[in-house]
């Protein structure tokens, strides 16, 4: 692999997955492959699980992590082409991904979502300039419109949760007090096309995802008749694509409870953290024995590690 961006980074996706699996039962196997080698992570904006299960990941490996973050330290960089630089921008991209990828043989970059113009997020512009202009592989620790990382996770919760050959999972909209970008929903339905699953996405209509995400989806606007049978709920709120980055409505029925959850299959709950209790999902539903989301976290840990592991060896 010579970079993770998005699932098409990634030759076979299911492959990825076992060795991620395979690295949770045995993650220091490859302590020794990362020696002398160092991971550089620039972070945009906040981070928990990230930032920490990549650093733990790349320790696994023996490799040693530079962290920085980026809207505190640092000089602002500037990322457009030919401008007089007069204003607050002090550095260019051009020189800082230059520089950077001196110090560090892999880097890793969280951005964010501005919320305010599509076709400024879609085209992700930070992420891809520092592609373009470092000399060392790039993954992305989230994006404005991916989070790879995360749906490599839980695809590998699925696979080592289920119980049933091809489990129904379900991607359902949350409410939420802020307007939150489209990323891991995104992502996720990317991941989820390609695993032995059967995906049902359920929203509020107006929540569509962008066309390029939500095509040959199977899409259930009814939240309770789109639970019915599932093996996994996966909550996650998102702002509106089409009215772009805008909340449409606070619908709290659409909050996960233990009542939705009883039309499931005895399902399991996901969510990939940080959550608000009692606005997306219940107190019960997030507390009880069917909830993953700390087994989520974990192997965060080891998703990273074998994106790393296939980097080092590429």
């Amino acid at each position: 692999m010579k970079q993770f961006l998005s699932i098409k980074d990634v030759e076979k996706p299911e492959g990825l997955v076992q060795q991620a699996l395979d690295l949770k039962a045995n993650p220091f196997g490859y302590s020794k492959l990362g020696k002398n080698k160092t991971l550089g992570l620039l972070f945009f904006n906040a981070s928990l699980r990230t930032r920490l299960s990549t650093q733990k990941a790349a320790q696994n490996l023996g490799m040693e992590v530079m962290v920085m973050n980026m809207s505190t330290e640092g000089w602002q960089l500037e990322f457009e082409d030919n401008v007089i630089m007069n204003g607050e921008s002090a550095e260019h991209i051009k020189e800082a991904a230059a520089v950077i990828s001196q110090y560090c043989d892999i880097i890793g970059i969280r951005t964010f979502s501005g919320l305010a113009d599509s076709a400024e997020d879609y085209s992700e512009r930070v992420l891809n300039t520092f592609v373009a202009n470092a000399m060392v592989p790039i993954i992305s620790l989230e994006s404005a419109t991916l989070h790879p990382l995360q749906s490599l996770t839980d695809w590998m919760t699925i696979e080592e949760q289920k119980t049933v050959n091809k489990p129904k999972v379900v991607l359902t909209w949350a409410p939420h007090p802020k307007a939150l970008p489209q990323a891991v929903a995104n992502s996720f339905v990317q991941w989820m096309q390609q695993a032995p699953v059967e995906l049902v996405v359920t929203h509020p209509k107006g929540y569509e995802l962008a066309p390029e995400f939500s095509n040959g989806l199977t899409i259930e606007h009814d939240q309770n008749k789109a639970f019915e049978g599932a093996d996994f709920i996966y909550a996650k709120n998102w702002s509106s694509y089409n009215e772009y980055g805008k909340i449409l409505c606070q619908n709290t029925g659409w909050t996960i409870t233990e009542e939705k959850m009883s039309l499931t299959n005895g399902g399991a709950f996901m969510h990939c953290l940080p959550v608000r209790r009692n606005m997306v999902v219940s107190d019960q539903v997030l507390d009880n024995g069917n909830s993953l989301v700390i087994k989520q976290a974990e192997n965060r840990t080891y998703a990273a590690q074998a994106v790393l592991k296939s980097i080092l060896e590429g």
